[in-house]
């Protein structure tokens, strides 16, 4: 298991729900913490939490289906100085659940490809050359395990792209320190799960972060939460 106590992780989605319950483990274990939010206001509770562990702690804030905003972010990130070696891409919308699934609207996919497959594959692709030039970082990037439901298109088309790119991804990095995966936390209770998901947030920790830990040199696969 790699001891993450000095690494600096950027947790995307970290101001509640699953990403806040990320961010706490991670400082638990020592990790320096980046934190994003839709600004950077909404993070200041969770800033506050993790900073009680000693780690070293800052929030940005970017809304994600607006790629100048997370090219800005991304931007305020370097210019911190800061080496990211863990990108836990936790944040993520359901644009909606369409009961007259025939009548999906085009605007479910943008958004949803928007947030749930660009945005993180631009983190990744930004801090991705830096972690393989120090010969170190984990990327874990948050899918889902829905199927059958075209209720829900949009997320789950999103989500199953996000599943693709990632693994084709990772087959360049298998086998080097640089681990790209998927975790998938199951169907939670939080804003974007509802509150009749069977599993409550909490439930998803440790297994979504079993990613930031490995140290086997192996990418390319799917650590359920559940």
């Amino acid at each position: 298991m790699v001891d993450i106590k000095g690494k600096c992780a950027l947790v995307t989605g970290a101001s509640r729900g699953i990403g806040r319950g990320v961010a706490l483990f991670l400082a638990e274990h020592g990790c320096d913490l980046i934190l994003h939010g839709r600004t950077a206001e909404h993070c200041q509770p969770i800033l506050d939490e993790v900073k009680k562990y000693g780690v070293r702690a800052s929030a940005v804030g970017a809304e994600l289906s607006d790629i100048s905003q997370v090219e800005a972010m991304l931007s305020e990130i370097d210019a911190m100085g800061v080496n990211v070696d863990i990108i836990m891409n936790n944040a993520g919308i359901q644009a909606a659940y369409r009961a007259k699934f025939l009548e999906t609207p085009p605007e479910d996919y943008e958004k949803s490809f928007k947030i749930n497959t660009i945005a993180p594959m631009m983190i990744v692709y930004h801090f991705l050359p830096k972690m393989a030039e120090r010969g170190f970082g984990r990327i874990v990037n948050t899918t889902s395990g829905i199927r059958s439901e075209p209720e829900q298109a949009g997320y789950s088309a999103s989500k199953a792209a996000l599943d693709k790119v990632t693994m084709d991804l990772a087959v360049k990095y298998d086998g080097t320190d640089v681990c790209i995966n998927l975790t998938d936390p199951g169907w939670c209770r939080t804003d974007l799960g509802g509150p009749n998901a069977p599993n409550s947030p909490e439930s998803s920790i440790p297994g979504v972060v079993v990613g930031a830990f490995i140290n086997d040199k192996r990418s390319g696969r799917n650590f359920a939460a559940c």
